[in-house]
């Protein structure tokens, strides 16, 4: 074969796909079609792992233009994540989307439902320790750790600042479990709590209302007091914040629907198909990355036993009892684990409603992993020194 391409030189660039070919590129295409399979049969996330999934099939052809045009010249993949997640602009946008869609008057309402919000980010801390532990640096241990957030875009932010080279298994690992909470959560729970517990009503509580003026002075007042116990933390929470300021504002209409809808969209697209692309044969179907999958389950699984056990911690010594299941739902899979546990408990006890208890602690767990993160981002550098 080489001395028929050395005959004939135009057949160089005719069979350099089939020459270039190797059985990791067919895996890598095996797990890119998987993603895609998951998102189109399971709704799994499907709005960023359909295109992670066919971003990763790009970047495992031979010589494929999406990655590198000709030598020394770069694909649009590359492209892409030069101008979107190794500066972090991508995910920023993306807490500015989520921002706009948040309502964070449950939280205003019942700040208390912090404690088990940051209780649920147990799993973050516990996994990273555990993640040095078996060999990882303190760098991408936090990246690893992050993955208990429940959070992908904090998860893209910390590891492109802190492992860019492990970006597309985390950021995969971040969203499958997202959106397998209601696989993972409810047999965690019921191995740490008795039916007695799982059947506590809470009952309702009449929701006062919130006044504007307080609901748009929140996320000024977040920013301010975040910002000066972590400086790092500003461009998370800040461009959190700032969604929500357009949508509370009440005067911008047109930028906080555009910031629900187009930028969500559109960035949600470019992020998906950029990390994709950073899944390399080489990059991805690593030992460590088979860590990673397994350390990100423990994350998961910490969070909610962190959640789940300060709750009955606080049963101990109150008098009006908490059902210990809301504590799960500290995680920032908003409202996906609000509804999960609503229905667990709806399952053990047909007319135990704690929906409104479950979405307060979710709500909060939205705002406690992009702080979780930001004393990541904080922290960690000075550990590593």
């Amino acid at each position: 074969m080489e001395a028929l391409i050395h005959q004939y030189p135009w057949l160089d660039e005719l069979l350099m796909g089939f020459l270039g070919l190797s059985w990791k590129h067919v895996v890598m295409w095996g797990i890119g079609a998987l993603l895609i399979y998951l998102a189109v049969k399971h709704d799994y996330e499907p709005a960023l792992l359909l295109p992670i999934g066919f971003g990763a099939v790009l970047a495992n052809i031979p010589h494929s233009s999406a990655v590198s045009t000709v030598p020394g010249e770069e694909g649009f993949l590359i492209v892409l994540y030069n101008a979107g997640i190794a500066n972090e602009l991508f995910p920023v946008l993306i807490f500015v989307a989520i921002g706009a869609m948040c309502d964070f008057a449950p939280l205003i309402r019942r700040p208390s439902v912090m404690l088990f919000a940051a209780a649920a980010q147990f799993g973050i801390f516990a996994t990273a320790i555990g993640a040095t532990l078996v060999g990882f640096s303190f760098e991408h241990a936090a990246s690893i750790g992050i993955i208990g957030a429940a959070d992908g875009p904090t998860t893209i932010y910390v590891a492109s600042r802190f492992a860019q080279e492990l970006l597309g298994p985390l950021s995969v690992a971040a969203y499958c479990y997202m959106s397998l909470v209601p696989v993972i959560q409810p047999p965690v729970i019921k191995a740490i709590t008795t039916e007695s517990e799982r059947k506590i009503k809470m009952g309702f509580e009449g929701e006062e209302a919130v006044s504007q003026t307080t609901k748009f002075l929140f996320p000024i007042m977040v920013v301010i007091i975040a910002g000066i116990v972590a400086p790092i933390s500003v461009a998370l929470i800040g461009s959190l914040m700032f969604g929500n300021l357009l949508k509370e504002s009440g005067v911008v209409e047109n930028l906080s629907n555009c910031a629900q809808n187009e930028l969500a969209n559109l960035v949600t697209l470019l992020l998906g198909i950029t990390i994709g692309g950073t899944m390399t044969a080489e990059r991805f179907l690593t030992f460590d990355v088979l860590l990673i999958m397994a350390l990100g389950a423990v994350a998961f699984v910490f969070d909610t036993v962190g959640g789940v056990l300060f709750a009955k911690l606080l049963n101990m010594f109150s008098k009006a009892k908490i059902n210990p299941m809301i504590g799960a739902c500290g995680i920032s899979a908003f409202p996906m684990s609000g509804r999960v546990i609503a229905k667990m408990a709806l399952k053990e006890d047909p007319t135990n409603f704690i929906i409104q208890h479950a979405i307060g602690v979710n709500v909060a767990g939205q705002v406690a992993s992009v702080v979780a993160g930001g004393l990541v981002l904080a922290l960690i550098p000075a550990l590593a020194k």
